[in-house]
């Protein structure tokens, strides 16, 4: 239902080694930025799970919110679909929209168009980030039925019309997005909050390859995303329909729409408890102490091996330990990274998880100076963030990638690899600043003689 604001802060900086007499610290860092490079309009590869397993998926997506409660009956929109844009608006949002907007058409199968009426069925509305997290202190966006204006939903915010579990069949929704955020922050608003004005509202941390998962990772639709929408919007299910009419074709459906998937296998399902739950959100939670917040990620590890789960919440739990005790103690942190790892490689769908894993452990090695350590852990990484469309992410490992080649002595290779990470940084961080910053947050973790 809404995209979680700040889920942890970056800590890169906090890995650096202190000043000493082989070290220096270099407080800016100055270049001349290129352009900013955005990622072409590709289709996301197909899901490769089971139809089996993600027969459940769908179910615990569609007639379940994300406080637990549950859906009496799907809805969706019925007819061609419009969106329309207010408020302020990014130079990026429009085209992003645009892209994403072909997506769905082509890939789910939604009659879902752009128009510039007074009216529409979508509304997406640019406001800034102090507005909207005044109002909503977690969100960094959030998509609400039956209103078509902020103005509205200040007004309507506590009251039944802004109830999904009321409707009975969508007719308006309205996102609201940070409009003053980094392009790629906007764009992932675009895609997670679209998506469940279109279909599913709730969000399951045990997925491994969606954007319906609080963890963050995925940035924009995959093959699973659209996998759902296209199955919500097919013609085998209607508005009203309850959770056992849909179980009972919803076997059948997917094999149509997803024939590679008709295999036996997939992974026992096993609901998410509230307890767990709440220890993550504690713990990535911008306003809990630091002590409270490792408290709480201890519980979510703890409660992970209760459950004996495997997979992304159990990856999930000890990257967010680790994040955790960076400077606090980064031997429990690498030890709770290289388990993360070990989970997330096990998996194809949770390389990109992988991926961010490898940013925490390559801050490490290069603040240790160990270029190939470096190396080794990021070029792996960096056609998975592409492919992921992670800018932000995609930027960090091609600067750490570019430090390490300095540390070898490989000047020229270094600066063009460094310029690419600035391109794709534009993107990522947004405001010049903010590019920068995340250039000497890792240029500081390099050890450097005075002389």
């Amino acid at each position: 239902m809404k995209r979680l604001a700040a889920l942890l802060v970056t800590l890169l900086a906090a890995c650096s080694p202190g000043p000493g007499e082989n070290t220096v610290s270099r407080s800016t860092v100055s270049y001349s930025l290129p352009p900013m490079r955005i990622f072409a309009t590709t289709p996301a590869p197909a899901p490769t799970r089971p139809n089996s397993e993600m027969v459940q998926d769908f179910l615990d997506l569609v007639f379940l919110m994300e406080s637990g409660r549950s859906v009496p009956t799907m809805t969706r929109f019925e007819g061609p679909i419009s969106v329309r844009v207010t408020g302020l608006v990014s130079p990026t949002l429009v085209p992003d929209l645009r892209a994403l907007l072909q997506r769905l058409n082509n890939e789910a199968g939604i009659d879902i168009f752009l128009t510039s009426a007074p009216e529409a069925s979508i509304t997406i509305e640019g406001i800034s980030q102090s507005e909207m997290q005044a109002a909503v202190p977690r969100a960094a966006c959030f998509v609400v039925p039956r209103i078509g204006s902020w103005e509205e939903f200040k007004r309507s915010r506590r009251t039944p019309e802004v109830d999904w579990t009321t409707l009975t069949q969508r007719k308006e929704a309205i996102i609201f997005v940070p409009a003053d955020a980094a392009p790629q922050e906007v764009r992932d608003c675009l895609h997670e909050e679209l998506a469940q004005a279109l279909g599913p509202l709730n969000d399951l941390y045990r997925l491994p390859d969606s954007v319906f998962n609080d963890d963050n990772f995925h940035a924009v639709l995959t093959g699973f995303d659209m996998l759902m929408l296209r199955a919500y919007y097919s013609p085998e299910l209607q508005n009203g329909m309850t959770r056992e009419q849909v179980a009972a074709r919803l076997p059948g459906l997917l094999g149509q729409l997803n024939p590679d998937g008709a295999r036996p296998g997939g992974r026992p399902v096993s609901d998410t408890s509230r307890d767990w739950i709440d220890a993550i959100e504690t713990a990535v939670s911008g306003t809990a102490s630091p002590s409270r917040r490792r408290e709480a990620a201890l519980v979510a590890l703890h409660l992970t091996t209760a459950f004996g789960w495997d997979g992304p919440r159990k990856g999930f739990a000890n990257y967010v330990y680790g994040r955790l005790y960076v400077s606090e103690d980064p031997a429990r942190a690498i030890s709770a990274f290289n388990t993360a790892a070990s989970v997330y490689s096990a998996r194809p769908e949770t390389r990109i998880h992988l991926a961010h894993v490898a940013v925490q452990m390559a801050a490490f090695a290069l603040s240790a100076g160990d270029a190939d350590t470096v190396l080794t852990l990021v070029n792996p990484s960096i056609p998975v963030a592409e492919a992921a469309q992670n800018a932000a992410l995609l930027s960090t490992l091609l600067m750490f990638k570019a430090e390490a080649l300095d540390l070898k002595g490989q000047k020229t290779d270094a600066e063009s690899v460094r310029l690419d990470s600035l391109g794709w940084a534009r993107y990522g961080f947004g405001t010049d600043i903010n590019v920068l910053d995340r250039v000497r947050d890792v240029s500081v973790l390099t050890p450097r003689n005075e002389g």
